[in-house]
């Protein structure tokens, strides 16, 4: 099993999923099925070794298998309507890790996804009124 996400060779997310076992490989096609649900349009890609999904140009979030947990990062675990959502989950600034021996909770992938494309789109927005301005 791989233990740290930098080993990873990886061209490709389903090739990244791939050196996982089965059990894993479930958990981390259920991540990503919830990143593509909650953010239609979304490009995947490997950055930083590990899955990266892509919106409007701009990195949206990442996600990482591990030994014992999937991470998902940069979640805004400062947001004070996901804080609470986030809270058992929190493993750093901007991280948060799901545990593989629980089922993952896609709810609240999905919260975090979506709270991160309405932030690009805030971006992308305010780009476009600096450069008509």
């Amino acid at each position: 099993m791989q233990a740290e996400q930098t080993r990873s060779r990886a061209k490709n997310i389903d090739e990244y999923i791939a050196e996982f076992p089965p059990s894993v490989q479930e958990s981390l096609q259920e991540v990503r099925m919830a990143i593509r649900k909650a953010a239609p349009g979304v490009v995947e890609k490997i950055s930083y070794r590990i899955p990266a999904f892509t919106l409007n140009g701009t990195y949206l979030v990442y996600f990482a298998g591990f030994k014992e947990h999937v991470g998902v990062y940069p979640a805004p675990v400062e947001a004070e309507e996901l804080r609470e959502a986030l809270a058992p989950y929190r493993s750093g600034k901007a991280t948060v890790r799901f545990p593989l021996d629980k089922p993952i909770p896609v709810d609240v992938i999905s919260k975090i996804v979506k709270f991160k494309v309405k932030e690009n789109l805030e971006r992308a927005r305010a780009r476009q009124k600096t450069k008509k301005g």
